[in-house]
């Protein structure tokens, strides 16, 4: 007579119960299967990514409220199977956004509609709502931009609307720190200096600028610096203003090492970023 294993009669138990067969309250099914191939990250597709069609998204709180912004955090997975935690950025919509990115940022850029681009000078309802997609569609492109350029960001999952999709960084589910909410101060900065340092020049090896870079959009995940908040990347190539916004992203991480207690050259790694485009 053949008996069962204690661990068998426990995954016969829990096979019996069924699964729901539509998603609850703070889930949807996975929105990958109805996306388009360039609205996904870059090839190849990462390990740990979740693209089967069976998979819900389940919110599991907030994780940074901002002016033009907000970032959730999205487990997405297959009920009753590993999932994947992922930071879900949504720009708001029609009434609750404050889109204040200066018009020099878009120099250089334009909108295929020359209707949706007045609309947006004017700031229509309707102009709001073109701005929230085309703010998502310009981080979407940046992050994508930076990952081939070799510059550490987050992986870019998928851009669906207002919403773009990352990988979350962290720990279980709190969210890495900002390099300036670190106690790191003095020779402990040196590590995340070289790094940063590091970050501008892939930036201009690829011929952009991040155009807002500060110790508060940099990650420190373990020991690796990640940048994030990439929608208003400068081209330095289109851009008047690039080498303008590329010094100053140098200025302002030299100037908060400087205050850390840490020598950094501004002017030194400006030089050695403008060599890189060259």
């Amino acid at each position: 007579m053949n008996e069962r294993r204690p661990s068998q009669a426990f995954e016969d138990y829990f096979g019996l119960l069924e699964m729901p067969d539509e998603p609850g309250p703070d889930q949807r099914w996975s929105t990958w299967p109805s996306s388009a191939p360039t609205e996904r990250g870059p090839l190849p597709h990462p390990d740990w990514l979740v693209t089967e069609s069976a998979a819900w998204d389940t919110e599991l709180g907030i994780v940074k409220t901002g002016k033009e912004a907000d970032v959730f955090l999205i487990e997405r997975a297959v009920p009753g199977e590993p999932g994947v935690l992922l930071a879900a950025k949504r720009y708001r919509g029609t009434d609750h956004s404050d889109f204040h990115r200066s018009g020099r940022y878009e120099e250089g850029r334009r909108m295929e509609s020359s209707r949706d681009s007045r609309a947006v000078q004017k700031k229509s309802a309707y102009g709001r709502s073109v701005a929230a997609a085309h703010w998502a569609l310009a981080e979407f492109d940046a992050l994508t931009r930076a990952w081939h350029a070799g510059v550490p960001v987050p992986y870019p999952v998928q851009i669906t609307g207002t919403e773009v999709l990352m990988e979350f960084l962290g720990e279980g589910r709190t969210a890495a720190p900002r390099l300036a909410q670190t106690r790191l101060r003095g020779a402990a900065l040196e590590g995340p200096f070289a790094q940063v340092r590091d970050i501008l020049l892939s930036f201009a090896r690829g011929g952009f600028a991040h155009g807002d870079l500060s110790a508060y959009n940099l990650l420190l995940h373990g020991d690796r610096v990640i940048v994030i908040d990439l929608p208003q990347v400068v081209d330095l190539s289109f851009n008047p203003a690039g080498a303008d916004f590329l010094y100053r992203d140098v200025v302002n991480v030299c100037t908060w090492f400087a205050r850390r207690g840490f020598d950094a050259d501004a002017e030194k790694v400006f030089a050695d970023a403008l060599a890189e485009m060259w």
